[in-house]
């Protein structure tokens, strides 16, 4: 039996922000309505710094050079899956103003998702009514910018400064080709920086 993939819609970046008559920076609903963002699966994540300074490092000859800060975001993005045994991290990097990632929510109480597949997200099952929930994309990634957010402070001794922006931009995956496609764009990020809406030199609605 096939899997079913789920088929949301497949916004970009620059859909992150629309604009409106009342407000011409209106943050439009990212998240789908009423999907279950705890499910098991492979999501593709965008999270952008405060107002998109460029505080991560600097790009050369095509390749992210992380200063302290960045190496900060590393290691606190590392630490996602210690945090939550049921997450797996796959392909990311860290841009000198945000970073992409795909995280894979596993099954409670599985084994883990091999890296050459894609769980697709399964519907509510009574044989896994007992285990421990998956915790939702959303607190991954409050976890995520929380402790971040708190180290970068205290290096910069800036304490209540505000690193990210409130919210992020998500993918799900559907499909291997889907999750092939994404990892091939994070890797060739770094190469095609001065071409990126999130560049500051680019207009951007994020």
């Amino acid at each position: 039996m096939k899997p079913v993939w789920a088929s949301p819609p497949h916004p970009s970046k620059r859909d992150f922000l629309m604009k409106s008559k009342s407000n011409p920076l209106r943050r439009r609903a990212m998240r789908l309505r009423d999907y279950d963002y705890s499910q098991p699966g492979a999501y593709f994540v965008t999270i952008c710094a405060q107002h998109r300074k460029c505080l991560f490092g600097t790009i050369i000859d095509g390749k992210m050079q992380l200063n302290e800060i960045g190496q900060i975001v590393v290691e606190c993005w590392n630490r996602i899956s210690q945090h939550f045994p049921s997450v797996e991290l796959d392909e990311y990097v860290v841009m000198p103003n945000h970073t992409h990632g795909i995280i894979r929510l596993k099954i409670p109480g599985r084994i883990a998702i091999r890296r050459g597949e894609v769980a697709s997200p399964a519907l509510n099952n009574d044989s896994h009514k007992d285990e421990v929930p998956s915790p939702t994309l959303g607190r991954i990634l409050a976890y995520f910018k929380y402790q971040s957010t708190k180290r970068i402070n205290q290096y910069r001794d800036t304490q209540g400064t505000q690193v990210w922006q409130r919210n992020y931009h998500d993918h799900v995956v559907r499909d291997d080709p889907d999750l092939q496609r994404l990892r091939q764009y994070i890797q060739n990020n770094p190469m095609k920086w001065e071409l990126d809406q999130l560049h500051p030199n680019n207009p951007s609605r994020w």
